[in-house]
């Protein structure tokens, strides 16, 4: 009994300091403080719930990406009430980037609340950003969407996201490549092998063709690193007019 009595305290303790660092975080009393703890358990634990079904933060992730796109897009349609759907999606699509996520998460320090087998520093950069998505869906399986919306806009993109400086962010060099290419009829192709030398690592060399003929090249250990490299070298071959169709510096 009195082991029982002492474990029972100790959770009770790991609870409340859980709930008192959520309070600050969140700037509301969470009333479901399970939902919290599911949204910040990683899979190596291996939690199972009554029917055998694992319980971890990567369904909580799946519902907050949903929930970070509704909300963001109804934020940015307020925001800036003459563009146009192209335009919006762009700056959407810089907010919830991997990149900008994972910093996001990584500056609310929320991997400190994450339980799990395997140390932070071998879980890859990813679980800052996917652990912020699954915060948002307990959020809203929590509070609902009001509050959830609140959050998003008061404690994050208030505070953390510079939409000025977002606007003239280049996130994708390729991507903003075809939709230019689109835009202007030019046809693109990319024309990517493997190209390792001597290296022990693998290597891949692109080349990128506009109207048949190449362009750039690029070289990296991977085809997506590669195809990047060449099409941020196109972009500053035809920066003035690219920079022109889409407001980018």
């Amino acid at each position: 009994m009195k082991l029982i009595r002492k474990i029972t305290q100790l959770q009770d303790t790991d609870d409340e300091l859980l709930y008192g660092e959520l309070k600050k975080l969140l700037g509301f009393r969470p009333k479901n403080l399970n939902l919290y703890k599911k949204a910040f358990i990683h899979r190596s634990v291996k939690v199972l719930d009554e029917k055998g079904i694992p319980v971890n933060y990567e369904r909580m992730e799946f519902l907050g990406d949903a929930m970070l796109g509704a909300v963001i897009a109804a934020f940015l349609f307020k925001l800036f009430p003459r563009r146009d759907e192209g335009y919006l999606t762009q700056i959407r699509s810089k907010i919830v980037s991997r990149a900008h996520l994972n910093n996001l998460g990584k500056t609310l320090n929320l991997v400190r609340f994450v339980k799990s087998t395997v140390s932070a520093n071998r879980m890859g950069a990813n679980i800052h950003g996917n652990i912020f998505e699954a915060l948002v869906g307990a959020i809203y399986l929590d509070r609902g969407y009001g509050y959830c919306e609140r959050f998003i806009e008061k404690k994050v993109l208030e505070v953390y996201i510079d939409i000025p400086s977002l606007v003239t962010k280049i996130t994708s060099y390729k991507g903003m490549i075809i939709e230019w290419c689109q835009k202007t009829k030019k046809k693109l192709k990319f024309e990517t092998y493997e190209d390792s030398g001597n290296q022990p690592v693998r290597h891949y060399s692109v080349k990128l063709m506009i109207g048949g003929k190449a362009t750039t090249k690029g070289r990296a250990t991977s085809k997506k690193k590669a195809e990047e490299v060449a099409s941020k070298r196109m972009f500053f071959i035809y920066k003035e007019e690219i920079s022109a169709l889409f407001d980018v510096d």
